[in-house]
């Protein structure tokens, strides 16, 4: 299969053999592409965002991805501008994961968009569906954050550290815990600064 055939297949949301060799295929070019990138960056080579930039669906205007970035596929995807993702990061985009403008990411968090059969036999059968993650513009989620298959984070919102994100979060909210749930809204009084051309949190 190719890649559009096997994006089509993945992102069904239907039940997929995960030890099928065309998807190995992907996923070692995926873990070959983020630990040169790693390395270049442990090694103080610079910044090299064209490496993943070749390896994502589609990578927005001044990203800063830290080392020890991981990925599945890669193909699955989305991140937009002024994205910044903390050490340890690990997405599994067995399904599109899209994470939108001004979000930062603190140090190991992960998206997890694939889950295994939940039938034993299909499981021990290497049997795997998933569902679409999507993270919302001026979005921050906290160290160790985990966002569950299908979940949606709004724009503005905050996630505390530590969260496991079951259902979805809605816009302009602090919410944290496990499962994670709504706290309070975001106050007027929080929007304490805004940064030059960027405004992290909107009005």
């Amino acid at each position: 299969m190719n890649k559009k055939q096997l994006k089509t297949l993945i992102n069904s949301g239907k039940t997929y053999d995960d030890a099928d060799l065309d998807l190995s295929e992907y996923r070692n070019h995926a873990l070959f592409e983020s630990r040169r990138y790693n390395q270049k960056i442990n090694n103080n080579e610079g910044y090299h965002p064209e490496i993943l930039e070749n390896l994502f669906e589609h990578l927005g205007k001044n990203p800063y991805i830290e080392s020890n970035f991981r990925c599945e596929f890669g193909f699955n995807i989305r991140i937009g501008d002024n994205v910044l993702i903390n050490h340890d990061m690990i997405i599994l985009d067995c399904n599109q994961v899209t994470i939108g403008n001004n979000v930062y990411f603190g140090p190991r968090c992960g998206l997890f968009a694939a889950n295994h059969s939940e039938d034993p036999s299909l499981r021990t059968a290497g049997g795997v569906y998933s569902k679409p993650i999507t993270v919302g513009n001026q979005v921050w989620l906290g160290a160790n954050v985990s966002l569950l298959p299908g979940v949606s984070i709004g724009d503005n919102s905050i996630i505390g550290a530590g969260s496991v994100v079951t259902k979805d979060i809605p816009e302009n909210v602090i919410a944290a815990g496990n499962p994670c749930q709504v706290i309070r809204p975001i106050r007027t009084e929080d929007q304490e600064w805004i940064k030059k051309d960027k405004l992290f949190i909107s009005k």
